[in-house]
């Protein structure tokens, strides 16, 4: 690992000023940076810790505000996003496995851009925004307006995510689920998120595209029509013909595609499901 400099700034303005410098990277959980760091594939000259920054409060109040800073496990084991928004208390359930999810942020694993992690995927579905504050202040975003593609984020270089709004549910539905080639908190070879709200549908695809994907075809096939067993085949169908699948690590796109074509499904029944 090379050398570098550690800055722990004690607030948000002093972070935003550390980051100026053309080879800073800010530092939240550090669950992927220093893995990246030791592999020689970033090699900052500076890291900015955030920790001593108070952006880790999570509140349901209408709608639910998530710190950029609250760890994925607190994030997990909130009452009031259990009670609110279950499908994230579910979904975060087999997000890495919980060593990771005890240090790693909610605005680290978004800024990260990997497009196999589980929260981008089902935030987009949920309407999610992020709130990015820089040098010329503040500026909201959609959850997939950060991403331009495979580990590539849309943020400059002296911006921060401060935290995350997430609609409240209401009536609607939502659920995510994975498919993964080894243990249930493995990277998924294909990730799905839908949210149900009245006769519309949202559909969101992970990891087996290089950002989260809306599969606008298969949403119009099921306007409408998301209780009829013939509607749901053939959105799923059009949006394995829809999505650009690559082969990876992870599977063939034949594969994938078929993966698709299977949890489409499997997620809508899941949204609809009671919750207990």
């Amino acid at each position: 690992m090379s050398p570098f400099e550690l800055a722990e700034p004690a607030s948000l303005p002093e972070a935003i000023a550390l980051l100026g410098i053309e080879n800073a990277r800010p530092l939240s959980g550090g669950t992927a940076l220093m893995l990246m760091m030791k592999a020689g594939v970033l090699r900052p000259a500076r890291l900015v810790s955030l920790r001593k920054l108070k952006l880790d409060e999570i509140r349901a109040d209408g709608e639910l505000r998530v710190g950029a800073m609250a760890s994925l496990r607190a994030l997990e084991r909130s009452a009031q996003v259990k009670a609110g928004w279950p499908a994230i208390t579910r979904a975060l359930r087999t997000l890495s496995n919980v060593r990771v999810r005890n240090v790693a942020t909610v605005g680290g694993a978004l800024a990260h851009a990997d497009p196999h992690m589980d929260l981008p995927p089902l935030f987009t579905a949920l309407g999610a925004r992020a709130t990015i504050t820089g040098p010329a202040g503040e500026r909201s975003v959609p959850v997939d307006a950060l991403y331009a593609g495979y580990l590539e984020n849309t943020l400059a270089r002296n911006e921060l995510i401060t935290h995350v709004t997430i609609p409240p549910m209401g009536k609607r539905r939502a659920a995510y689920l994975k498919c993964t080639t080894r243990s249930a908190d493995d990277w998924p070879a294909v990730g799905i998120a839908v949210l149900i709200d009245g006769d519309n549908v949202r559909i969101v695809l992970g990891a087996a595209t290089d950002r989260p994907t809306r599969l606008v075809a298969a949403e119009r096939v099921l306007g409408g029509r998301a209780d009829d067993p013939r509607a749901l085949k053939e959105a799923a169908e059009a949006a394995a013909e829809e999505a650009e699948i690559e082969d990876d690590l992870h599977g063939s796109a034949t594969y994938k595609k078929q993966l698709v074509r299977v949890y489409l499904q499997r997620t809508l029944h899941e949204a609809r499901r009671p919750i207990h």
